[in-house]
């Protein structure tokens, strides 16, 4: 086969799987979203929540399911694609012309490869963007003095102080979530709007009962200036809700890796396990790998059984793949996380066995 016709035949496979791809991709999150849509119209007529809010809500997060559908919509869309390909007798065709499994699998996981790079942007900055929003209309709808204002953290006020954490981290204590603040400051004003004294603290943790801060630089003002002091620790009497905190937290999974590196920097300075962040970081890094070798892994089902199985055959196969997928990569990182295996290593397990277990199969049917 001349490098001509190879190209040729890799548009062909390449536009095809695409087609199928895209199609699957937008159907699922639309599914996704339409459902979404109708849970949030029970909170309709709630602290003024209205229609509207409740579609604006499904358009910001829209971008975060594209995000995680994704990766069901290659396997779905390629084997519809090669499907469509094998029932027309292209495949045949193809393998006939001597072009192996490998090379056909590599031009339908060449296409994925491409759409992954935008997905990874978007999943990195879109996506992230929209929690946030979602979130803090979530917590105007349920009333609370608490606000999320992107960049610059979370914003409470308590009586006459309000107050800044520009990093808010759920941790797992005993098997609860448990809110941490870090960077903290807050800002005292007198009744006429007059700053009086900043509280700066490293970090806020709550023990059930009380707030307490930590490395604390509190600055008073007054007619003869300025006066400061330092403390290792001091205990801080706001009101804030610890659960009304946890709710506005936008969960580890959905942050940017940029966030979730900071906030594993911030536990791991302070001698903690950075937990959660560090599972969903290395999820995010090894993303597109999980990705490229799942398809790989599930387009060899294209040239055997689904050759003669129709549309809902094909889909049926992929949902089960996807599924498997999804377990085995829980199971591992759930494994990890009670025997104390790096995330890293129990995030890049998976990947290996399906490696693996394509490298057999595409050795074996060349």
């Amino acid at each position: 086969m001349s490098p001509m016709r190879v190209r040729r035949v890799d548009w062909l496979i390449g536009t095809t799987v695409l087609g199928a791809l895209l199609t699957v991709w937008f159907l699922i999150a639309g599914l996704d979203a339409v459902l979404q849509f109708l849970r949030q119209l029970g909170h309709v007529g709630k602290n003024g929540f209205t229609v509207t809010d409740a579609a604006l809500y499904v358009l910001v997060t829209f971008p975060r399911r594209l995000y995680e559908n994704f990766g069901y919509a290659t396997v779905i869309g390629g084997l519809l694609g090669l499907g469509g390909l094998a029932g027309s007798g292209e495949l045949t065709a193809l393998r006939a012309a001597g072009m192996s499994q490998l090379r056909i699998a590599a031009s339908a996981a060449g296409v994925v490869a491409v759409l992954i790079v935008g997905v990874v942007i978007l999943g990195e900055t879109a996506a992230p963007w929209g929690d946030q929003q979602a979130q803090a209309m979530q917590l105007r709808q349920k009333g609370g003095a608490v606000g999320m204002a992107g960049s610059s953290g979370l914003w409470a006020r308590d009586g006459n102080r309000v107050i800044n954490a520009k990093a808010s981290l759920l941790k797992e204590v005993k098997g609860h979530n448990q809110v941490e603040l870090a960077d903290v400051r807050v800002f005292t004003f007198a009744d006429d709007g007059e700053l009086t004294r900043l509280d700066w603290a490293r970090g806020a943790q709550h023990d059930g009962r009380h707030w307490t801060l930590t490395g604390v630089r509190t600055t008073t003002l007054d007619a003869a200036g300025t006066h400061t002091t330092t403390a290792a620790s001091a205990p801080w009497d706001a009101k804030l809700n610890p659960r009304v905190l946890e709710q506005s937290l936008v969960q580890p999974q959905y942050l940017p890796m940029r966030d979730l590196r900071r906030n594993i920097r911030y536990l791991e300075s302070n001698g903690q396990s950075p937990g959660v962040y560090a599972v969903a970081f290395w999820t995010r890094a090894l993303y597109p790998l999980n990705v490229l070798v799942l398809v790989l892994c599930a387009m060899p089902f294209a040239f055997g059984s689904l050759r003669s199985g129709g549309l809902g055959k094909r889909i049926f196969i992929g949902i089960l793949i996807a599924i498997a997928w999804y377990f085995l990569q829980q199971a591992m990182i759930n494994f990890g996380t009670v025997y104390g295996v790096p995330p890293l290593l129990a995030n890049l397990l998976p990947a290996t066995v399906l490696a693996i277990a394509a490298w057999f199969y595409f050795r074996r049917h060349r």
